[in-house]
């Protein structure tokens, strides 16, 4: 039967500096046999040494002097950033959204869904050149866009609407009309307003103290009512003013002139020929053309006698 046995010694205390030693001694024996003990001892030292030990504890030291460098860096730059759980800086996160105090400058568009200032201060939007508002659909598209710029305003939509704080609309333009929903526009300009089509409105009235000119310099102009049309001077007079022709027409009813006077001074004077006199009495005459002129008044007509201004 063959078996095996391990034997474990300290060696002595005084070999290498009195270091700690392990000897492993392994024999084989069968029946039959004595044992021998070996005549050599091996030892192996266990550890690092020398060179190795010291470039070990220049690497540890090493790494703690750059965990140190950057702790202290990071522990700079939170208090340079003002880093806080609420925020950094100006820039805080509540509940409601982002809020950021005093001015902030974006070197790159903002997406925002609502942008407002403090309730005790209003917001300020500045650039150097211009400010674009754009507001784009699910697909990315843009739908409006607002443009200031340093000459002009540019709104781009299907629709430009202002409404007032109760929610009504104020003044509506779309690709198809332009809708004022005020209770009165007024034009303060010197020129006044110039329309170059039509304009649709119940109530045309000039300031207090101030003319109403209704004029078209090169073209017609036209009032058009299906109920009449009412033109009234409180304290003043209508002047109408046309270099060729003035047409009164009622398609169905009369047209009424309804005055303490009538004055048509520039009327044509109706004679039969050569006169030598005149009156200061005259009666007023119409042509089968509807022409008027005044003939001289008499104890009967004279019209068919002087109507050679008919011809």
């Amino acid at each position: 039967m063959r078996g095996k046995s391990v034997n474990v010694s300290l060696a002595d205390s005084s070999i290498e500096g009195n270091k700690q030693m392990v000897r492993e001694e392994y024999t084989t024996v069968t029946e039959g046999t004595s044992i021998e003990r070996p005549e050599h001892l091996y030892f192996y030292k266990i550890g690092i040494y020398g060179w190795r030990k010291r470039c070990l504890y220049l690497f540890v030291l090493l790494l703690l002097i750059i965990l140190l460098i950057n702790l202290a860096l990071t522990i700079w730059i939170i208090k340079v950033m003002w880093f806080s759980p609420s925020g950094m800086g100006y820039l805080q996160v509540t509940s409601e959204g982002v809020r950021l105090e005093g001015e902030s400058e974006f070197l790159y568009p903002l997406y925002a869904k609502e942008i407002h200032s403090r309730k005790d201060s209003s917001l300020l939007l500045n650039s150097t050149h211009n400010i674009t508002v754009n507001a784009r659909n699910s697909e990315g598209n843009v739908t409006g866009r607002l443009q200031v710029g340093p000459k002009m305003v540019e709104v781009n939509g299907q629709q430009f609407q202002l409404n007032s704080e109760e929610g009504n609309m104020l003044f509506s333009a779309d690709e198809n009309e332009v809708a004022v929903g005020a209770d009165r526009l007024r034009v303060t300009g010197p020129g006044g307003g110039l329309f170059e089509h039509s304009i649709e409105t119940p109530f045309v009235n000039a300031e207090d103290f101030q003319q109403l000119s209704l004029e078209s310099p090169t073209r017609t102009l036209s009032m058009d009512a299906p109920r009449g049309v009412h033109i009234k001077a409180q304290t003043g007079n209508i002047t109408v003013l046309s270099e060729t022709d003035i047409n009164l027409q009622s398609s169905e009813g009369k047209i009424i002139l309804d005055a303490k006077s009538l004055q048509l001074p520039l009327l044509p004077l109706g004679t039969k020929g050569n006169s030598g006199h005149t009156q200061e009495v005259y009666e007023i005459c119409v042509c089968p053309d509807g022409k008027l002129y005044i003939s001289e008044a008499d104890a009967a007509s004279t019209c068919h006698e002087n109507n050679r201004v008919c011809q």
